[in-house]
């Protein structure tokens, strides 16, 4: 079930960090914090570098969370990430959904850290339980990128300005390191054999 999973992951991705390091994340995934949460408990310190993720500053959640967890956290503007992945160690994010090439869907903004892990050469880590796979994808599908409300991005906007507030963007596989899931630590593109071993009835 999900909480077996949950677990299984926080014991993998907790081994991903190491005394010293600097974490940096983007949005909010309880997946993720579980694993730094778990990371604390082992008795590691380190500390994390979480983005506030406009519009609807997800970003507090995880400071909060982390917070609790008693972790060194440092809240910094989206605009900003490119000053800070610099002095990072690891990316981790987690999943809305997993495409069947290894693509990543998640909150918007987590295309543009990649990029940044990708150029400051950071390996950058999605954390995702496998029920994450959109099956609609192997057909080449892709799930139409979800724009929500306006009012998110400026609630008493002059009239007539035009406001798109896509709430989603895609990861290429070709930024990412690894993804971390209940199996282990998978490359990206090895995503369908797994699922396919793992959850044969998802075809």
């Amino acid at each position: 079930d999900l909480e077996t999973s949950k677990e299984c992951i926080g014991e993998i991705g907790s081994k991903r960090i190491r005394d010293g390091m600097v974490v940096f994340t983007h949005c909010h995934s309880s997946t993720v914090t579980n694993i730094l949460r778990k990371a604390k408990e082992d008795g590691k310190t380190f500390e994390v570098v979480c983005t506030e993720t406009r519009p609807v500053f997800q970003g507090r959640i995880t400071a909060k969370e982390l917070l609790s967890f008693n972790i060194k956290t440092t809240f910094i503007v989206d605009s900003a990430a490119r000053s800070f992945i610099r002095n990072a160690d690891i990316v981790i994010v987690g999943a809305d959904a997993i495409t069947s090439e290894g693509n990543v869907i998640n909150k918007i903004g987590t295309g543009t850290i990649a990029l940044l892990a990708h150029e400051a050469r950071k390996p950058f880590y999605v954390v995702a339980e496998l029920l994450k796979f959109d099956p609609a994808t192997v057909c080449g599908e892709y799930e139409k990128i979800e724009e929500r409300n306006p009012n998110e991005v400026w609630k008493d906007a002059p009239e007539k300005l035009l406001i798109r507030n896509p709430a989603f963007d895609v990861t290429r596989r070709d930024f990412i390191h690894g993804i971390i899931c209940e199996e282990g630590i998978i490359p990206p593109h090895a995503v369908s054999e797994v699922i396919h071993r793992k959850h044969p009835w998802i075809f």
